[in-house]
């Protein structure tokens, strides 16, 4: 019987946010951490707005902007399950990688939270 509990993304997104919280009282960088909403469904109206606003599809779900040795800042595409980068978070990725950020695809809170700490090791 298989008794793993199945997070959902925006799940995952609270317990890494929640771990961020606790943990900058030691990495005071962790408060810089942010979410990008660019994800979730809306109405026509409020859709052409956000797109008119400067919404861009595909931009990663998570943004430390904080530099370390290598690069500029971090960015964190979060998945859940089985879940796979869109060709619009593809391309998101690549490009920003291009600029000199660091770009990870991470699956659950948990990989998450281990790339942040291995990134901010290298300040």
């Amino acid at each position: 019987m298989n008794t793993e509990i199945k997070m959902s993304e925006s799940d995952e997104q609270i317990a890494l946010f929640r771990w961020a919280q606790v943990a900058s009282a030691v990495k005071p960088e962790l408060k810089l951490l942010f979410h990008v909403p660019n994800e979730g469904k809306r109405t026509r109206y409020s859709g052409g707005k956000l797109l008119a606003e400067g919404l861009k599809p595909g931009v990663p779900d998570i943004c430390l902007p904080v530099p370390n040795k290598k690069y500029h800042g971090l960015f964190i595409e979060m998945k859940a399950g089985r879940n796979k980068p869109t060709e619009n978070q593809e391309f998101w990725l690549d490009a920003l990688s291009a600029q000199g950020y660091c770009t990870v695809v991470a699956y659950g809170w948990v990989e998450a939270k281990t790339i942040i700490e291995n990134y901010l090791k290298d300040r």
